[in-house]
């Protein structure tokens, strides 16, 4: 593996934007502003702000790969790697897909989720992203308990969500646009989308001790648990006495008040915040992070959001860069349970962000560094310590 030097850009060290240098070996930051003056690939990052890489804890934008229109599939293969490129192109050095399982048939289905978990596993080393499954289990699949219980205990589970949107489609069969969106998602007719929404809510009763089962299971095998759109501190509480400690996308104010107050992580969508609002109308993630109400941010169906939305927050005057970027690097790193990425510092992996700042709002990154490797690279006349420019200046 390549060692590197990165020589002259500010860089977010702790809670300070310094000008220093970092030094690569064996794919980890082995120093921080001192060490050996020589690399075989040495970086100049003059003008360049140098960040630690993006944690993205839940990101299912390539949904889009796999079924970028309904009923039209690509090959699962050919979809994880275009979306690979473009979360490491994003910042994104950390994934971890959202996946999920549904009572549906069709893309969230078990046999999708199951062919997509197999593919993660068999293509990481060809991902430039440290690829992670992350398993949103619809909480009224009560079928899929057995086989979700076997790939928890089997540590094939990086994050286990759980999921009720059972309620929701019932109150949207009678909207025609979404009826329209929910059926031709399954393939079925309308008929028999009726059906299977009747057959499953026969079993509402089953879903408290199902959720409770899968969740003493996470807890056993050390996985973190997230609960999704939890609608009152009643809610919350209820999934925290299970070991389920972070909250995702509360829908008010309230849960998320109590989510805080009992030191869950917080999670909210950075779409949200770059877009001004959430597209459900539900709440404004910009506003729980003025109020400490959001620890993480992320990408949720669109890769670029974290990275735009830590310039927005700055540019609103919401947060300090070091602190906007925070929500997306060190704080979900600690959330997923990972402690050797999100900062840089010495000892820690080398996933590094080179990022040209001079347009405000529209940051543009020029090199990602995933593992101590360079993956990502736009503009190597720029960053090179010997490019004819620079020795022209040099001489003169």
């Amino acid at each position: 593996m390549t060692d590197m030097l990165i020589r002259g850009g500010r860089a977010l060290v702790q809670q300070d934007i310094l000008d220093t240098f970092l030094q690569i070996t064996d794919g980890e930051i082995s120093a921080v502003g001192n060490g050996g003056a020589h690399a075989s690939l040495d970086l100049d990052a003059s003008g360049l702000l140098v960040m630690p890489g993006i944690v993205d804890i839940h990101g299912d934008a390539f949904e889009r790969q796999m079924m970028p229109r309904p009923g039209v599939d690509f090959p699962i293969d050919v979809a994880l790697l275009d979306s690979d490129r473009q979360a490491i192109s994003n910042g994104l050095t950390t994934v971890f897909h959202a996946t999920t399982w549904s009572w549906e048939p069709g893309l969230r289905s078990g046999d999708n989720a199951e062919r997509l978990l197999g593919a993660i596993e068999a293509m990481r080393p060809r991902l430039f992203a440290d690829t992670r499954f992350h398993l949103r289990h619809e909480t009224y699949n009560l079928d899929a308990e057995a086989v979700l219980t076997q790939w928890l205990a089997a540590g094939r589970i990086d994050l286990l969500a759980f999921n009720d949107h059972m309620h929701s489609t019932v109150a949207n069969l009678d909207k025609p646009h979404k009826r329209t969106r929910m059926v031709e998602r399954t393939g079925l007719s309308d008929a028999a989308f009726d059906d299977l929404v009747s057959g499953v809510m026969a079993r509402a009763d089953e879903v408290p001790g199902s959720i409770a089962r899968l969740a003493d299971t996470a807890r056993a095998h050390g996985i973190r648990m997230l609960s999704h759109d939890d609608e009152s501190p009643e809610q919350r509480h209820a999934y925290r006495t299970m070991g389920v400690t972070l909250a995702e996308f509360p829908v008010n104010e309230a849960t998320a008040r109590a989510a805080a107050d009992a030191g869950d992580h917080i999670v909210f969508g950075a779409p949200n915040v770059v877009r001004g609002g959430s597209h459900t109308g539900w709440t404004k993630a910009a506003d729980m992070i003025a109020k400490g109400l959001c620890s993480v941010l992320a990408s949720d169906y669109y890769y670029p959001a974290p990275l735009l939305a830590a310039f927005r927050l700055v540019a609103d005057n919401i947060l300090t860069l070091p602190e906007a970027w925070a929500l997306i690097s060190s704080a979900p790193a600690t959330a997923a349970g990972l402690t050797d990425r999100g900062r840089l510092a010495e000892g820690l992996r080398a996933d590094i962000l080179l990022i040209d700042d001079q347009v405000p709002q529209r940051p543009r990154i020029v090199a990602v560094i995933a593992g101590g490797r360079l993956v990502q690279l736009t503009e190597p006349e720029r960053l090179s310590r010997t490019s004819p420019v620079r020795k022209a200046v040099a001489a003169a």
